[in-house]
């Protein structure tokens, strides 16, 4: 059976924001693949690699997992309709074509960002907690 993008697992931002401010699990790696609309806020602690590099990345991504000890990563853009589980799915692609043996690429826990980063900030972007750099007026009208 083939995996499409219909397939992903998407993670809502209000249990991405349980797991971020957890202390007994660990925080997913998030990987925010926005490209020039990288500005008014980014999730805490997440990774900015734009979608357009995310081909050559995924050994970076792979070794950001393996280094933080944790099996879940999270891809978001703006929206999470497009670049987001499109470079989840690369991800998926390159596991598969170079990782396929590996015990702990096969217990990953891949997830999208329901509604990307314009619903985080809606919900948090405020929240200093779980959101860095937030410029509530670059998003008074929206996205």
């Amino acid at each position: 059976m083939s995996f499409t993008i219909a397939n992903l697992k998407m993670i809502d931002p209000s249990a991405l924001k349980a797991k971020l401010t957890s202390s007994v699990v660990q925080s997913p790696i998030i990987i925010d693949v926005r490209d020039s609309d990288h500005i008014g806020g980014h999730i805490r602690n997440s990774h900015h690699i734009p979608s357009t590099t995310i081909p050559n990345q995924c050994p970076k991504i792979y070794d950001l997992l393996k280094d933080s000890q944790t099996n879940e990563v999270v891809f978001h853009c703006a929206l999470s309709q497009q670049r987001g589980p499109s470079s989840a799915m690369r991800f998926i692609r390159w596991l598969g074509d170079n990782k396929n043996d590996d015990p702990f690429a096969k217990s990953l826990e891949i997830y999208v960002l329901r509604g990307g980063f314009v619903k985080w900030q809606e919900l948090y972007g405020s929240d200093t907690e779980v959101t860095d750099r937030y410029d509530k007026d670059l998003w008074k009208f929206g996205y």
